[in-house]
Order: C-alpha cells, then sequence, then structure tokens
C-alpha cells in the first residue's frame, strides 16, 4: 500500500503520519510525494493546494487506477472539489486541534467586541471611561452561519459563558440552549437576530456572496461581522459600503478572496476592518496526523471515514 503526498507539506507529516498509523497497527505501507512513480501501488492519496507562480496547480488524480480516497489536510475542499479528475471518496479534515483553534478564535474576538476592548487598547489619552460598560453576556446575541464541525462547537462555547447564542444551517437541528434557524426563512432570521455575527460557512455555489448588500440590510443597524469560514462568502464591495454608512459597525476577518490579502485592499487601513492572515484554524500536524490514520484504518476495515464529503453539496 502506498500513501501518496501531493503536497509541499510532505516532509513535516512523514514521520508523524507513519508513526499515527503504526500505532493503529497499519504497517504494510509506504509514503512518497513522487507523483509519478509506481502509480499502480497508490491507495491513498494525501493533498493540499500547490501554488506554483502564485498559479493553483489543478492535480490529475485520474492515473491512481488503485486509489480508495483523497483526504484534503484542511476543513475547507471547494479546490478539490473543482478538480475533474477526482473520481474517488473525497475526505476534508476534522480534526479536534483545529476545532479547537477555530473555537478559541471566534470566541476571543467575541469578547473583544462584546466588552468593546479596542476603545481601551486605543483609549490610552488620559481619559477615564467608567461610563462605558458592556452588557452581560446573556444580554448579547451572537448569531453563527454554519453549525457543522466548526460552528456548532464554537455556538457551545459561546452558549457556555452565557451569550444568547442563535445558529443557521441548511437543514434543521437541535442543539440544546442554541437557537436554531434554517432554511431561506431561517437565513433571515438569524441575520435580523445577531448582533455578533459568526460566519463559519463553507464555500459552495449555494453560499459565495450569501453576505451581500440584501442580506446585511437584515442585520440590525450597528451589527459586528466575523468570517473565518471563506473570503468568497462575502461580497467585499457590499461590506465596506456597509461599514461607510454605519450600518456594519465592524468587521473582523481571517479570510479573504485573494490570499495573501494584497497590500493594496482597503481592508488594511480601514479603521473598522481587523485582518487576520488566516490563523483562526491551523492544521496542527501530530493531531492530523493521528486523524487521517484513523480514516485510512476505517477505510481499510471497510467502514465510512470521518469528514467524507457530499460532492454534490460541497461540504
Amino acid at each position: 500500500m502506498r500513501i501518496l503526498f501531493m503536497s509541499d507539506l510532505f516532509s513535516s507529516y512523514e514521520s508523524p503520519l507513519r508513526k499515527a498509523l503504526l500505532e493503529l497497527n497499519v504497517t504494510a505501507f509506504d509514503m512518497s510525494d513522487k507523483q509519478h512513480e509506481r502509480v499502480h501501488e497508490v491507495e491513498f492519496i494525501v493533498c493540499s493546494p500547490v501554488k506554483v507562480d502564485d498559479q493553483l496547480i489543478v492535480q490529475d488524480f485520474s492515473i491512481y487506477e488503485n486509489n480508495k480516497a483523497v483526504f484534503s489536510l484542511y476543513a475547507g475542499v471547494e479546490h478539490i472539489i473543482k478538480n475533474p479528475s477526482l473520481d474517488r471518496p473525497l475526505v476534508k479534515m476534522v480534526d479536534d486541534g483545529l476545532t479547537s483553534g477555530m473555537v478559541e478564535w471566534c470566541v476571543a474576538h467575541t469578547l473583544r467586541d462584546h466588552l468593546g476592548i479596542d476603545r481601551h487598547i486605543l483609549g490610552q489619552d488620559g481619559i477615564w471611561r467608567h461610563h462605558i460598560k458592556p452588557p452581560l453576556a446573556c444580554d448579547r446575541r451572537v448569531g453563527i452561519l454554519g453549525l457543522g464541525t466548526l460552528g456548532e462547537p464554537t455556538a457551545k462555547a459561546l452558549q457556555f459563558l452565557n451569550f444568547n447564542v442563535g445558529g443557521w444551517s441548511r437543514k434543521a437541528k437541535n442543539i440544546k440552549d442554541v437557537r436554531c434557524f434554517h432554511g431561506n426563512d431561517g437565513l433571515r432570521e438569524i441575520l435580523n437576530f445577531a448582533e455578533i455575527l459568526i460566519i463559519l460557512l463553507p464555500l459552495t455555489k449555494d453560499t459565495y456572496h450569501i453576505i451581500n448588500s440584501e442580506t446585511i440590510s437584515f442585520m440590525s443597524r450597528n451589527s459586528t461581522i466575523i468570517n473565518a469560514g471563506r473570503g468568497d462568502l462575502i461580497d467585499d464591495a457590499a461590506l465596506l459600503q456597509n461599514l461607510k454608512s454605519g450600518h456594519i459597525s465592524k468587521a473582523i476577518l481571517d479570510v479573504f478572496s485573494i490570499e495573501p490579502l494584497p497590500s493594496t485592499h482597503p481592508y488594511w487601513v480601514h479603521p473598522k476592518v481587523t485582518v487576520t492572515p488566516h490563523i483562526a484554524a491551523d492544521t496542527p500536524v501530530d493531531s492530523s496526523s493521528k486523524a487521517i490514520a484513523r480514516n485510512i484504518k476505517l477505510i481499510l476495515d471497510g467502514r465510512d471515514p470521518k469528514g467524507l464529503v457530499d460532492i454534490k453539496r460541497g461540504y
């Protein structure tokens, strides 16, 4: 059995993935990043986006006739789904370390906005602003778009802190102490509900620019938008216009339609925008290696892997 890496991260993963497989008593394998050697022996492919001269390389999966599955090193898989040669099961990264990182980032920026921390960090001018006090968390409405493997744990963490949490998903869900909305009508309701809106959706044809002039109009004035999903979930022009008008008070953005975000982009210098460089949910090598190894073992045992992607839905 051969495990092929279509990724420039092979050197980082080779040792921890080997160790994780051996711990699961998977011993008859080797690993390589040589894509055109012994192709008939390849049974699993691990991949991540590879760029050459800033252009995304489209990998050819079709030559690996004995391949059983393609594993993404990341939770986002839109770049792989678009690959016309994909004809095997696709498995996205579902990893406790990645999830913890996302929850921590979202909770931190929610608390930052809720408590008005920026006002004090930037207000070191000798003025005692004792009269400016935040409400209790129970009086702050936080909405989450996307209640999947990242959104649901984020909702639970915020609810644990006593925030008034609501969440939206394509299909109906039931999460204890979280107001759950779904479908087109539910989208308008959650946008109207949220004072702080966290976006954790996958990017699909249905979610592209889901935050646009129309949907922003459903939101309460002075709302905050936090996006750690995908950059193309937001229509940048619409967001900038609504920041200018004051309908949206602040945007905290970790993902962008073009990455790295060009140095000339208006987000960099906008006083109401915080840019972070796609750091909300890193994929830790050790824990993600264990996640891949567990999924390989599941497939070898004839079972479905965790994180199996529905290609038609896009996630």
